[in-house]
């Protein structure tokens, strides 16, 4: 029999499986809310990576429909075009383990605009064997989405997007495991969202934005129908502030609030409270994950916040730092990053590094990775440079 199950290989990589309960040194229960298909939490964004993944509202560029779409019709850049690639688990020596993306946008006239993005997730290879150790053979897990988005401006200052997505998870290769047939897993969602540009003819000032994403149905991997896992359904809420100090300087501070729109996991006490959870519909339980965690201070302690600023100088040189903050009863991420970008004429170039942090099953599998994007800005006679189009 195969020891690597489709759930145990989701476990694995990502440590987001459907955890029972545990008990903390300090007495506090450790709970953390789970998904299917976790690649889609991952930053697919240098610049933002480099900023503690803040991205809700900062300045308009390329990688625009990972964040929240409202922001296309305020873009300088007519037409962009950005490249990303993310090495996963490099601490570990892995070389096939990797998120790509890409993602652009075209804006139809000063009003509105469309957009779309890939994200590709190589898992690597992986051999199965039976109970005795034996190889039976070889697959690669993959998984990958594709979005299609349209933006619009709905006053002079405040935009709004939405975008269909597929998403597409094939972690067993159709494989039978202990008896089981597993599948690709297949799913559709929508994400929807609202961007408020404040800032002035110089640059300065306040944006915010709201961005509910993978609003969408659940995702099988087998046809057993009480066998469906939630997609990460996620409510964001975003603000920067750009200060300008004078023709070639500007600073912008931003902060990013999210929340997982996915049910808590009960006390794995008896089969029917677990059924009740995963029979739960899709739409009651967006709602359901604002109040289900047992307490008012639960309930904030599934909130992940980021916090992250950029310097830009000239317009064509960037520096950014950030910090990433989640309870330690709820998944444990903590971690500071570094960033750096330029940009030349059309070209531009991201740079992201997140500084090693914890150990054990607290290392995050970003530790000692450099990541980068390619940003292509291709009429780049109303881009501004690194502000509103950044690499």
């Amino acid at each position: 029999m195969k020891q690597l199950t489709v759930k145990f290989s989701a476990a694995l990589l990502f440590a987001l499986s459907l955890t029972t309960q545990v008990k903390s040194q300090d007495n506090n229960t450790i709970n953390v809310v789970t998904s299917a298909v976790p690649f889609l939490r991952i930053s697919p964004d240098a610049r933002a990576g480099g900023m503690g993944d803040v991205g809700i509202a900062t300045a308009p560029d390329a990688n625009a429909s990972f964040w929240n779409l409202g922001k296309v019709p305020f873009a300088k850049s007519r037409t962009s075009v950005a490249m990303t690639y993310t090495p996963w688990l490099k601490d570990l020596g892995l070389t096939d383990v990797y998120l790509a993306s890409l993602a652009g946008y075209h804006q139809i006239d000063e009003e509105q605009g469309i957009s779309g993005s890939i994200r590709y997730f190589s898992l690597g290879n992986i051999q199965f064997t039976d109970f005795a150790g034996n190889d039976l053979q070889s697959f690669r897990p993959r998984e990958y989405s594709i979005d299609l988005g349209y933006s619009r401006k709905l006053s002079e200052y405040l935009g709004a997007g939405i975008s269909l997505k597929y998403i597409n998870s094939n972690l067993a290769g159709g494989q039978a495991v202990n008896g089981v047939q597993y599948k690709s897993g297949k799913a559709v969602a929508a994400d929807l969202s609202i961007f408020h540009s404040g800032v002035n003819a110089d640059g300065q000032g306040l944006n915010w934005g709201i961005a509910l994403s993978n609003l969408g149905s659940k995702i099988s991997y087998t046809s057993d129908a009480q066998q469906k896992d939630y997609i990460p359904a996620n409510l964001g809420l975003g603000v920067a502030y750009t200060w300008v100090f004078d023709e070639t300087s500007k600073f912008t501070g931003g902060l990013d609030i999210n929340k997982l729109m996915v049910p808590t996991p009960p006390a794995l006490t008896d089969d029917s409270t677990l059924s009740d959870y995963r029979n739960k519909s899709v739409i009651s339980s967006w709602f359901s994950s604002f109040g289900d965690a047992g307490s008012f201070s639960n309930e904030l302690k599934e909130y992940q916040v980021s916090v992250g600023g950029e310097y830009v100088y000239n317009d064509q040189f960037a520096l950014r730092a950030g910090y990433f903050y989640e309870d330690k009863l709820k998944g444990n991420r903590k971690y500071f990053t570094l960033g750096a970008g330029l940009k030349y004429n059309v070209f531009g170039l991201n740079f992201s590094y997140l500084v090693p942090s914890g150990n054990g099953v607290t290392r995050n599998p970003l530790s000692n990775t450099l990541r980068f994007s390619l940003v292509f800005d291709l009429d780049n006679n109303n881009s501004n440079g690194l502000g509103s189009t950044a690499p």
